[in-house]
């Protein structure tokens, strides 16, 4: 069985690729972050994620598309509840390309992160699957996340501070100033 795997960043991940390889899955890696702000942000993680998928023969598809514009488009009418239009955006372009690259199955690396609404995820990903007609890989790797960040120094990865968004990193400055809206 072959998977499409949506790829936030390597750090994420790195556990997801080797769990899905042991378990018998032909893994290739989807980068499309159109959410990831500012540039300079965006670019640190596709490229440590170009190093790491070719330091381990993980086959790379990348939508190469710095979308700020139409991510902040598509979340303006409810900043607060921003999260369902992050995750429509890379699931069901995700899904799609599942769909066109002839993959048995799609999941994304996001699911190993404690921080992200999983539920809502898992929802949108069923829905970009039945949309699509492809499978939707359900795996709940947050079990994985402290092996995962812990794997990512030892590589010596490119490590973020926030899930990638403006407005993440807004609330990041916001927390530590001890400044909330």
């Amino acid at each position: 069985m072959n998977t499409l795997l949506h790829i936030c960043c390597a750090p994420c991940a790195n556990q997801c690729i080797d769990v899905l390889r042991a378990d018998g899955f032909g893994v290739t890696g989807f980068w499309y972050n159109p959410n990831i702000h500012p540039f300079t942000e965006y670019r640190s993680r596709r490229n440590c994620l170009r190093d790491y998928a070719q330091s381990i023969g993980l086959p790379l598809l990348e939508k190469n598309d710095y979308g700020l514009r139409p991510f902040v488009r598509a979340v303006a009418p409810d900043i607060a509840g921003r999260c369902v239009k992050c995750y429509e955006m890379r699931l069901y372009e995700t899904a799609r390309q599942a769909k066109e690259g002839g993959f048995d199955s799609f999941t994304s690396s996001l699911f190993i992160s404690p921080y992200q609404n999983h539920e809502l995820m898992r929802r949108v990903a069923e829905q970009a699957a039945a949309e699509y007609g492809v499978g939707f890989l359900y795996r709940d790797f947050r079990p994985y996340f402290r092996a995962g960040q812990e794997k990512a120094r030892e590589l010596g990865f490119y490590l973020q501070k926030y899930c990638g968004c403006v407005f993440s990193e807004e609330e990041r400055y916001l927390k530590a100033s001890k400044i909330i809206p």
